[in-house]
């Protein structure tokens, strides 16, 4: 059994579109083939010599990291890096290696949805929300037509606010049209004005299934000419952003607290500030390099931020507002793994999937 590198990366890019990546980053298909069939997919967080290694005796023609093995620009490959090497090795085997990052970390169940269900957090929100992701959509339908066009068009993903979906406004109108010689009018005759009693049908979509939606519009609305409308919003999309804030069920120890996120997130070590006496209920977390986000997780009120990466002058910013509690890049994304692999399972009959043996984290601890 077997499947296309292109069918495999549409189901991860269907759960974690491109469009949610950060300006900076990398995250798509970055060596090989999308037509190339492959039997076996390693998932890792980053891709070594040894993850490719370990690919090529698995028979795994695709390996799916989260940290992109090509970040910058790659001026030549003589093999002097390792990422060159990497390259050289993984063209040479025929291994095609794609990258799902700060696309992954965005969405509502994802990198940081995963750190949240091994803490135990409830009434997750975004710590960042993603801006300008949100697109108002309007069109016009006949008033016996309005059901079965809202009701596709909720299929595509339209209409979903927070913990709400299927929503939508809708109000009553007269639509004109006049259609010429080479027209074909659902109602109404060539060369006349007709007017038509119509249902103006408002709702939001993210701006990655526009086309999607245009698409489907087209299919069900009996118009030969639909009329519709997109907006830019500036409204935060409830669903996507950067870290999550959440809240534990019964509040508990700020050392105990730690405590149990080392153990976790099988921390060799755990970098936090003073403590603040006090109980921790809320928690705001963001997986990998998260020090930019500490001030959104003041601003939401957080007893403690969990992230990794945190340079020494950095520490001061807390000042005693929050604990922050840097348990490590490589550890706070370890379950990264996990999450790609039930994305796959879920979606896949064709291919095996393996998790990396490899530990690829760069540091280590005395």
């Amino acid at each position: 059994m077997s499947e296309t590198v292109k069918n495999i990366i549409h189901v991860i890019e269907t759960f974690a579109p491109v469009s949610y990546q950060k300006s900076y980053d990398n995250t798509g298909l970055q060596i090989g083939d999308v037509n190339q069939m492959v039997s076996a997919v390693l998932v890792c967080i980053d891709v070594t010599e040894d993850v490719i290694d370990e690919a090529i005796t698995k028979d795994a023609g695709l390996i799916i990291s989260h940290h992109p093995l090509i970040f910058g620009g790659i001026k030549k490959i003589t093999g002097k890096t390792y990422v060159e090497r990497c390259i050289t090795k993984a063209i040479k085997n025929n291994i095609a290696i794609y990258s799902a990052h700060t696309n992954l970390d965005a969405v509502s169940n994802g990198v940081n949805a995963r750190i949240a269900q091994k803490i135990g957090l409830q009434n997750l929100r975004p710590l960042s929300p993603v801006q300008g992701d949100l697109l108002k959509f309007v069109t016009f339908v006949p008033e016996s037509y309005a059901p079965a066009v809202r009701t596709a068009i909720f299929e595509v993903g339209a209409g979903c606010i927070g913990n709400y979906d299927c929503c939508s406004f809708n109000s009553k109108g007269e639509g004109t049209f006049r259609g010429n010689e080479q027209s074909n009018p659902f109602v109404g005759l060539k060369g006349k004005i007709h007017t038509e009693p119509e249902i103006k049908v408002e709702t939001i979509i993210s701006k990655h299934l526009k086309y999607k939606l245009i698409e489907t519009l087209k299919a069900v609305h009996p118009y030969e000419e639909p009329a519709y409308d997109f907006y830019v919003l500036d409204n935060g999309n409830p669903l996507v952003g950067i870290g999550l804030v959440g809240e534990l069920k019964i509040a508990i120890e700020e050392k105990q607290f730690l405590e149990t996120i080392k153990k976790s997130f099988c921390a060799d070590g755990l970098r936090y500030t003073a403590l603040l006496n006090k109980k921790v209920k809320r928690v705001a977390v963001c997986g990998g390099a998260g020090s930019s986000y500490l001030k959104h997780a003041i601003s939401a009120q957080a007893d403690v931020f969990i992230t990794g990466d945190f340079k020494y002058h950095e520490f001061f910013n807390a000042e005693n507002k929050i604990l922050i509690a840097d348990i490590g890049h490589y550890e706070s994304e370890f379950f990264t793994k996990e999450l790609f692999y039930d994305i796959l399972i879920k979606n896949n009959t064709n291919f095996a999937v393996h998790l990396t043996d490899i530990n690829t984290n760069p540091i280590k601890y005395l």
